[in-house]
């Protein structure tokens, strides 16, 4: 029995068709062309999460519900769902209860090449990434952080792999809630977390202006006059510094203002061919999950 991982809501449910939609159409239009496909899950989790029913009580129009627990598939067990498979899977967590899942997960697929890794996500994609050549294989790699754990350097190694789509759910709250309306309340773990994740210092310049207002007492008067949809830009921007392409990202929840994270899809493939097959299937998947004809 799986054990309980309880989290997200509704947009769980989307981020994670968007993943194995991209998964199924990936493994459909590569796996003639490669020798091996990966997918590489840096915070696997546990395989699956847990979600809770309350109790719906009796009214005049329901018979009411009682409470009731559901196992759904996390992103784990969807990708050795995927057809035509990976030829190599790794799931990375520093959890130990979810690497134990992970492990018994995978013992149920003795066939499989199955990598269960227990470190820090950075350290374990640097290590990956730096062990193999990627002249003949292609991956996707999917970065569902807890928070702000994600390093620019880790993301610059993936990106000069030329060989890896990357789907990155990056944490806007976490950013908004760093990068402070008054850049004075911005303290030193702050900014090193902001620097860290965008990869350099400039967001002070890009993300903050002078209010108008005089110093006193030797105040710093530079306010945060970017809306969260423009904080986005700037990721994007940022991200594009090292992809050759990053789609327009899915804002999640899709209904939530302000939203608290943003789905991208980042393609290291600078080929002309690569860079338009991917652009057009993930379009499209985002297009659909949005609720956007396309």
């Amino acid at each position: 029995m799986p054990i309980d991982h309880e989290f997200g809501a509704q947009h769980t449910d989307l981020k994670l068709s968007i993943i194995e939609n991209y998964l199924k159409a990936f493994t459909t239009a590569l796996k003639p062309h490669f020798q091996e496909l990966w997918y590489i899950d840096a915070f696997a989790g546990t395989g699956f999460r847990t979600v809770r029913h309350e109790e719906k009580p009796e009214s005049f129009l329901s018979a009411g519900e009682p409470q009731r627990i559901e196992q759904r598939r996390g992103s784990a067990q969807i990708a050795l769902d995927i057809q035509p498979s990976f030829d190599f899977t790794v799931f990375i967590d520093a959890k130990p209860s979810h690497v134990a899942a992970l492990n018994d997960l995978a013992a149920r697929y003795p066939r499989r090449r199955i990598a269960v890794v227990r470190n820090d996500a950075n350290e374990a994609i640097l290590s990956l990434l730096a062990a193999n050549s990627w002249q003949s294989t292609r991956a996707v790699l999917f970065l569902d952080p807890y928070g702000m754990e994600v390093n620019w350097e880790t993301l610059e190694a993936i990106a000069a792999t030329k060989a890896i789509d990357i789907w990155f759910l990056f944490p806007m709250s976490g950013l908004y809630r760093q990068a402070t309306k008054n850049i004075e309340a911005v303290d030193e773990h702050k900014a090193s977390a902001l620097t860290r994740i965008l990869g350099s210092e400039e967001w002070k310049e890009e993300l903050y202006e002078d209010s108008g207002q005089s110093e006193m007492f030797g105040n710093d008067p530079r306010v945060r006059t970017r809306d969260v949809r423009s904080l986005e830009d700037y990721v994007r921007r940022r991200l594009r510094t090292i992809f050759p392409a990053v789609l327009k990202p899915l804002p999640l929840p899709l209904h939530r203002k302000p939203q608290l994270f943003s789905l991208f899809l980042c393609i290291s493939n600078d080929e002309t061919k690569a860079i338009g097959l991917a652009t057009r299937i993930g379009n499209h998947i985002l297009k659909v999950g949005a609720g956007i004809s396309s």
